[in-house]
């Protein structure tokens, strides 16, 4: 990890705002992705724009976007429930398809499901204008640093 990104992290832990931690991972930053909470935690908001679009007919997000979101929010979720300096390892990520993903303003957010010393276990949903119809779901699992602040 370079010392930016543990910079922005830290940073984050004094003043709550992850939006610089998002702007150091360069996907997230080419996503767009903007990091807002609620008493769950963090929720991750992509905005809709035609650099995402995958099926131009539709037109819809492009599946592996929405992929990319759920696992985004996931390590989010992490970092911020842990209080970790550092980024976890993605394991594995099932994500289950659900509907069109309209190239609107799309949200996620992650619950953990199972939390071990080493393995964390989650959930991520994601949203458009109704947050009971997600647009996709995923699991997963991450592989947890050692060492956290």
């Amino acid at each position: 990890m370079t010392a930016t990104l543990v910079d922005a992290v830290r940073a984050a832990r004094e003043t709550g705002d992850y939006q610089t931690v998002l702007e150091s991972i360069p996907y997230m930053k080419f996503l767009g992705l903007v990091v807002e909470a609620d008493e769950k935690g963090p929720i991750c908001r992509m905005p809709g724009s035609d650099h995402i679009i995958g099926n131009p007919v539709l037109p819809a997000i492009h599946g592996g976007v929405v992929g990319a979101l759920l696992e985004s929010t996931a390590i989010m979720h992490i970092m911020w429930s842990r209080e970790s300096l550092h980024v976890p390892k993605i394991i594995n990520l099932t994500v289950e398809y659900l509907r069109s993903a309209r190239v609107v303003d799309t949200y996620a957010q992650a619950v953990i499901t199972k939390q071990g010393r080493r393995i964390a276990n989650m959930r991520v949903e994601a949203w458009q204008a109704d947050r009971e119809k997600p647009v996709a779901a995923a699991h997963a699992h991450f592989l947890l640093p050692r060492e956290d602040a």
